[in-house]
């Protein structure tokens, strides 16, 4: 049977999918050729079906490396959900449990064992797989091995012993973010032996990214969730203490969130999310210790509460909104002093690192105060162009924010208050001089007699603070020592002498444009049967000990909402209705849509 067919029968078979996603036919077709290779693929992109569709095809077992215990017990629950005889072994598993698994493995009974990096390279495991026929080595979240990558870890530079202790077995490398740098290195690291590498777009099109200067917090936030009751979302925060207080306070106005971060129990953590997963809460608020590779599809919203510390970070952390590929938002809220945090966060780095980290922390930086489209920033970071001059998914191209149609001169103005207060001052204290403040340290300093004083006083003060960090962002100021003191920078006099002109934003007055992915998703969806079918699937999952998503994702459920289908055969159409889910779930689902239609005929 050629590679293809049995591809596609498999995909159905077992996944109900009966089409590709982009790239996911040329990386299973690598797999089943024996090669090594490297996948990129955006969250949501398919990643996990580009290694579980060829181990069940291929002879032998497939090797699964994860680092997080969670995101195993996920996907391990998901292919058996599917039919798929897979398992997982970790701490967590009580010893019977264990030997049952290493029974199952001596056998050969299983297609995919996931496995951490660590407990992996132990002498007792090698030499337990070294028996066993194997299909491959399917490393997930791979940049985690590159220094260069968003979430280095030491662990995972040990899994270039691998092509020594399992001779001629492919190894496949795969990850949502990676820069040039970072595949290049992972390649290296893994001593993949001419690696096809894939590469797919980063553009995630469902997510609606917006970036807002942080003003007051908890009101913005409560903002964002208020659009999506009863979803499931995340806030992520810079610090612990902020999680804490966060969750207490949202917790204390009647809000359904839960606290992730490394300060907690393990127990208390995995209780967390685990609730998460069933529904039984709507946020977690977490630092980013929540979340890698995190299977649930069918996150909604993704606040940051802070600056990421890079965009690899916020890539990987908003891009865990929208898994099933409908929309999503997508906020991010900062402050000139997030810069600051994750600057005393990073100290004790090496030399080589602390460099990396800065420049990226740059990097983000420029994307929370800069003015482009954010969907076409985000791929131009990646080497990526959007291919469209607008994305209809964020801010700036709903028309949320305006540009200044005299950005020049403001900024000038800006730049020479900078320059008349010596250089000795930060972005609060020039803001309240351009605003003509009459505080007592300013009139003290005789600041309302320099010319730039109360040259903004028609502008409110937040867009003014916020002009600042702009300017800053676009490298016309700069910030020096341990007060961010400002300083104008030579593409800052050039902007003074009228030879560069930035471009400066402020909320826009009109009302914005609904984002189009929003208003596609929903086309043609009976919302209520949408509920119905949701509550459904939340009652099965809790009868049988699994997520809600792992029994489907909202995608099916809405496109079940749409084609309201009446018999198995049509119910086998739906995307994500595999044989072993048709067998399992098409009566129940059959039954709540024929009642809700009967429900909503007219009476006699």
């Amino acid at each position: 049977m050629p590679a293809t067919t049995e591809i596609t029968q498999a995909l159905k078979t077992y996944w109900g999918f009966d089409s590709f996603l982009p790239l996911q036919k040329e990386a299973m077709e690598c797999a089943l050729d024996g090669r090594d290779s490297v996948v990129v693929l955006p969250t949501g992109g398919g990643k996990s079906l580009c290694f579980q569709v060829p181990a069940v095809i291929r002879p032998g077992m497939m090797i699964v490396i994860s680092p997080l215990i969670s995101l195993m017990k996920d996907q391990v629950d998901g292919l058996v959900e599917c039919g798929v005889p897979a398992a997982r072994l970790d701490s967590t598993l009580a010893p019977a449990e264990r030997r049952n698994i290493t029974a199952r493995i001596t056998a050969g009974d299983l297609k995919l064992l996931y496995l951490a990096p660590e407990r992996l390279l132990t002498s007792g495991m090698l030499d337990l797989l070294g028996k066993c026929p194997l299909s491959g080595i399917a490393i997930d979240e791979a940049h985690c091995i590159s220094m260069w990558g968003h979430d280095f870890r030491p662990e995972y530079r040990q899994l270039g012993t691998l092509k020594d202790v399992f001779p001629g077995t492919p190894v496949h490398a795969f990850t949502a973010t990676a820069t040039d740098q970072v595949r290049a290195d992972i390649a290296r690291q893994l001593r993949l032996a001419r690696p096809l590498v894939l590469v797919g777009s980063f553009d995630r099109p469902n997510l609606v990214y917006k970036v807002e200067r942080r003003i007051q917090r908890v009101q913005q936030i409560r903002a964002a969730l208020d659009r999506h009751p009863g979803e499931s979302g995340i806030i992520y925060c810079i610090r612990r203490d902020d999680v804490d207080e966060m969750c207490a306070t949202l917790s204390s106005v009647g809000y359904s969130v839960l606290p992730y971060h490394a300060g907690m129990e393990d127990h208390a953590r995995r209780n967390n999310q685990e609730a998460f997963d069933r529904e039984e809460v709507d946020t977690i608020i977490a630092t980013v210790a929540f979340g890698m590779g995190i299977d649930k599809s069918n996150v909604r919203y993704v606040i940051h509460a802070g600056m990421p510390q890079s965009l690899e970070h916020y890539q990987q952390e908003s891009g865990r909104a929208g898994r099933d590929g409908l929309e999503a938002d997508c906020l991010l809220l900062h402050s000139p002093g997030d810069y600051a945090i994750w600057k005393r966060i990073q100290q004790g780095l090496s030399r080589e690192a602390a460099g990396i980290a800065e420049a990226k922390l740059n990097d983000i930086y420029r994307y929370c105060t800069g003015a482009p489209c954010r969907h076409r920033a985000l791929l131009a970071y990646f080497g990526q162009e959007l291919g469209k001059d607008n994305c209809e998914a964020c801010d700036v191209c709903l028309g949320e924010i305006d540009s200044m149609g005299d950005s020049l001169e403001i900024a000038q103005k800006i730049l020479s208050c900078v320059g008349r207060l010596r250089e000795r001052f930060g972005g609060e204290y020039t803001t309240l001089v351009l605003l003509g403040s009459r505080e007592e340290r300013l009139l003290n300093n005789h600041h309302d007699q320099v010319s730039t004083y109360g040259l903004l006083k028609d502008f409110p003060k937040r867009v003014v603070r916020d002009w600042v960090e702009q300017l800053v962002g676009q490298g016309c100021l700069a910030k020096f020592g341990e007060y961010n003191i400002l300083r104008i920078t030579p593409k800052g006099k050039r902007v003074l002498k009228g030879e560069e002109a930035p471009q400066l934003l402020r909320p826009a007055e009109k009302p914005a444009r609904k984002a189009r992915v929003t208003e596609v998703s929903w086309e043609g969806v009976d919302a209520d049967l949408f509920e119905v079918l949701r509550q459904l699937r939340r009652e099965i999952s809790n009868k049988r000990g699994v997520p809600p998503f792992v029994v489907f994702g909202d995608a099916s459920l809405r496109e079940m909402s749409v084609r309201q289908p009446t018999t198995r055969a049509e119910f086998l159409t739906i995307k994500g209705v595999g044989e072993k889910k048709l067998d399992e779930y098409a009566d129940a689902f059959l039954a709540a849509i024929e009642e809700h239609r009967r429900e909503r005929q007219p009476s006699p």
